[in-house]
């Protein structure tokens, strides 16, 4: 066996093993359904928002209800914006009904738009809280907390122009006030203050609180995807899956598990989902207790940011302001909210990973790409910016590229001399290894060349896996034709004969999934078989087969995968093909590429089809 051929299956064997690792690190993502929690009970005194936050003292155990039904409980006040839809609800002064117009649930006619929070009662149920713990002193009914019942002192309705104030009065004055505004996209501000007329001191610490029951049903577990809370401290990025929030191992006053972080100058902490996420984001500058917390008897997650009590002297009025983010992960939302309205690391709320190093800037590049196509009005502009992006990192790895295909073309040409020296050295295998060594190094040729460019492509493939499956802006992206969502599998089927015969196909949750090979895994096969066409046939048999394999395993295997994921691996297989057919051709070297193809056809093997110089 030549070490051209040695290379090439090394590095397909090596590829072949890390998808394959892959599959069974990473399998599909399962559906679950989250058992109904239990409602909770009301707050208790103390220095710290209770666990239990979040219900009336009264309220049991329930099935839950409609969203208009639970809605209808209490009074509201309407938000709207050129990108949420909802109400805040005046019972607690929950921000507990926020939807998100841009998005919705599937692709399908009639689809509803995405809810990120919804009212107590309703199932998954999710919302936020803002309030005073009582400190040494003070009661705690004389702070608003979640059963307060606020008045509305100004604003109809809650949009970007018109912020909403809401006041409430404990009758042993203390006058709480609270100023809600939004921005046109997912940031809301709330001013909390209090005014001090009780004749003596008040100490008490604000806080804000999102409380979320049960896990979300629509959960993906997936080792890839981060769910769960995620927090920021001080620079310091954590993020906790749901199951690691239930192993807490500290124990708070109520009996919830919980972590406690100090925050000492600027930080975030909340919960994020696939593409959506809340996050309470205090001042910068400010310290805060960053708190995540769960309840297992009544199956609650929460995530807190609790300010240091501060003393309102008599006569005195205090106020603190904090921001609530709900909404979508926009690289572009996120990133201005970043630079320029000062929260802290917050692009790293969108899930990088280990490449993050890689991750970061290979979504740049195709978010660039993507905007300047469509301001052109280039139609499934996000498909064509993947091979806008596959030419990108194919010019970047060139040098590389040619190197590598340059010494395999050398080795081509040093064929007859290998042939002489296997003669020569007959079973001498050591001897045969040195003069082989001595060759390579008089005529400037690194066998190992040729493993480069397919190892390299290793991160870079999982980079841009980890960016198409995480990433919100390639979820429902068309391209072409059929491809409706490049973050999806091709929907089409070859059982169906592409959709001509008239019965469904597996769907892409079942295992039969992987026969149903659509058109654009059908065509990444054909490309993977076409380049290895460069190459005559190995002489050994068992090489052959290997070859003659691969491409059809790899074209079931990674036919599971997101459309656009498929596309990039299809342009980066044509661009290969052509570099190197180009760069061979440069050496002297001309591939039969149409020889070797009817050769695969032969039952024996054709002699070798490269013409020399």
């Amino acid at each position: 066996m030549d070490d051209q051929n040695k290379n090439l299956i090394l590095a397909t064997a090596l590829s072949f093993v890390v998808i394959l690792v892959w599959f069974l690190l990473f399998p599909p993502p399962e559906q679950e359904t989250v058992a109904e929690p239990a409602a909770v009970t009301a707050p208790v005194e103390g220095a710290l928002p209770p666990t239990a936050a979040a219900t009336t003292a009264n309220q049991e155990a329930a099935a839950p209800e409609t969203a208009p039904e639970a809605l209808a409980k209490s009074p509201r006040v309407d938000i709207e914006t050129p990108r949420l839809s909802g109400s805040l609800s005046l019972l607690g002064g929950r921000i507990d009904d926020i939807r998100l117009k841009d998005f919705r649930e599937t692709l399908e006619d009639g689809s509803d738009i995405v809810t990120v929070l919804a009212p107590l009662g309703s199932d998954q149920a999710y919302y936020a809280l803002y309030g005073w713990a009582a400190g040494q002193g003070i009661a705690a009914e004389d702070v608003p907390g979640a059963n307060t019942e606020w008045t509305l002192a100004s604003g109809d309705k809650l949009t970007p122009a018109t912020p909403v104030t809401l006041t409430w009065d404990n009758g042993k004055g203390l006058t709480f006030t609270r100023v809600i505004a939004v921005d046109d996209d997912f940031l809301f501000t709330v001013t909390q203050s209090v005014q001090n007329a009780s004749g003596a001191d008040a100490n008490i610490a604000p806080y804000g609180i999102l409380v979320r029951h049960g896990e979300p049903k629509n959960l993906k577990k997936f080792f890839i995807l981060h769910e769960g809370s995620i927090s920021m401290s001080d620079g310091k990025l954590a993020e906790v899956k749901y199951a690691d929030i239930e192993d807490f191992d500290f124990n708070d006053r109520e009996g919830a598990l919980a972590d406690v972080n100090q925050v000492a100058e600027s930080g975030w902490v909340g919960f994020t989902d696939h593409y959506w996420m809340s996050t309470l984001v205090p001042a910068s500058g400010a310290p805060f207790k960053s708190v995540v917390k769960y309840d297992s008897n009544r199956n609650l997650y929460q995530a807190e940011a609790v300010l240091p009590t501060r003393t309102v002297a008599a006569g005195a009025t205090d106020s603190v302001t904090t921001q609530l983010f709900v909404g979508a992960k926009e690289w572009e939302t996120i990133r201005a909210y970043q630079n320029e309205g000062g929260i802290t690391g917050f692009l790293d709320s969108i899930d990088w990973g280990w490449f993050f190093f890689l991750t970061k800037p290979i979504f740049a590049v195709l978010h660039w790409l993507n905007a300047t196509l469509k301001s052109l009005g280039v139609a499934g502009s996000m498909g064509w910016a993947i091979i806008g992006l596959t030419l990108v990192i194919k010019a970047l790895v060139f040098p590389l590229a040619y190197k590598s295909y340059s010494s395999m073309a050398k080795m081509k040409e040093l064929q007859p001399e290998m042939e002489k020296l296997k003669e020569r050295c007959g079973d001498d295998r050591q001897r045969l290894q040195k003069e082989m060594m001595e060759l390579y190094k008089k005529e400037k040729v690194n066998p190992a060349a040729g493993c480069l460019p397919i190892l390299l492509q290793i991160p870079i493939f999982f980079s841009l896996y980890k960016v198409i499956f995480v990433t919100l802006e390639l979820r429902h992206a068309p391209w072409i034709g059929w491809i409706h969502d490049l973050s999806a599998p091709d929907p089409t089927s070859i059982l169906n004969l592409f959709g001509l015969l008239p019965y469904s196909t597996p769907t892409p949750d079942s295992f039969l999934f992987i026969l149903s090979l659509g058109v654009l895994p059908i065509l990444l096969g054909i490309s993977m078989w076409l380049q290895q066409k460069l190459n005559p046939a190995p002489t050994d048999p068992m090489q052959a087969q290997i070859f003659a394999w691969m491409p059809w395993v790899f074209m079931f295997m990674l036919g599971t995968f997101a459309s656009g994921l498929i596309i990039y691996w299809i342009a980066n297989n044509t661009i290969t093909f052509t570099q190197q057919y180009l760069i061979m051709r440069s050496h002297g070297f001309r591939p039969d590429v149409f020889g070797n193809i009817r050769s695969g056809f032969k039952k024996k093997a054709a002699a070798p089809s490269g013409k020399g110089k």
